[in-house]
């Protein structure tokens, strides 16, 4: 089982997608999942619709029951990338319970590390279509046209939260949550490091040299 971790702005959704590809296994977001059963309107999608209607944070009970039932379904026999879980201790010991009953699997987390100033310069420059949601960046992948898709020439726009501002304020967020799961998966000999500097295709390629030593 592998968990991606990485401040945001650190590619980890990019990342999980391509090396999902490569390995043949699911690429998990809980973002999708509680999107999809809400969708779905089952009883754990609801209830965790109810609680982010309200701004509040999905509780660890939903969550990991949520994941559980996805982990149990036939595609994921083989494995996963787990993406956005675990975010809390309870979650983690919830998720560590779950391999244990399936013996072949331990967790393997991979934290794609980057520098404060990178990731400002990631959030900061993204710019989104209003239209298609192709992503593009100022300082790294401009479009051809200042501020314009190149897909489709809807107009692009920076999201309320990549202001310089609000992104210091979500790293010191991210500190804040992960440094205990840091420290637990680290003090298990499951946490790997990995430069997460670079072009994106670099950035892949560097993860699935580890993981073929791994």
């Amino acid at each position: 089982m592998l968990i991606f971790f990485g401040p945001p702005g650190a590619g980890k959704g990019t990342q999980a997608r391509a090396v999902s590809t490569e390995l043949g296994i699911p690429h998990i977001s809980t973002g999708d999942i509680l999107r999809e059963s809400a969708r779905k309107e089952t009883g754990l999608g609801l209830a965790a619709k109810a609680r982010m209607d309200k701004g509040d944070l999905v509780s660890d009970d939903v969550m990991c029951r949520i994941v559980g039932e996805r982990l149990s379904e036939p595609d994921c026999r083989n494995g996963a990338i787990l993406d956005g879980f675990p975010r809390t201790l309870g979650q983690a010991h919830f998720l560590d319970q779950l391999l244990e009953q399936r013996e072949s699997e331990r967790a393997l987390l991979l934290n794609l590390q980057l520098e404060q100033t990178q990731v400002i310069k990631r959030l900061a420059g993204r710019r989104v279509c209003s239209k298609c949601g192709e992503i593009y960046n100022v300082y790294l992948n401009p479009p051809r046209q200042d501020e314009i898709c190149d897909k489709d020439g809807s107009q692009l726009f920076q999201r309320p939260d990549d202001n310089e501002e609000a992104i210091r304020q979500r790293l010191l967020a991210y500190e804040r949550e992960t440094v205990p799961l840091i420290d637990y998966y680290r003090s298990k000999n499951a946490l790997h490091d990995i430069n997460g500097n670079g072009e994106p295709e670099a950035i892949t390629e560097r993860l699935l040299n580890f993981l073929k030593r791994t």
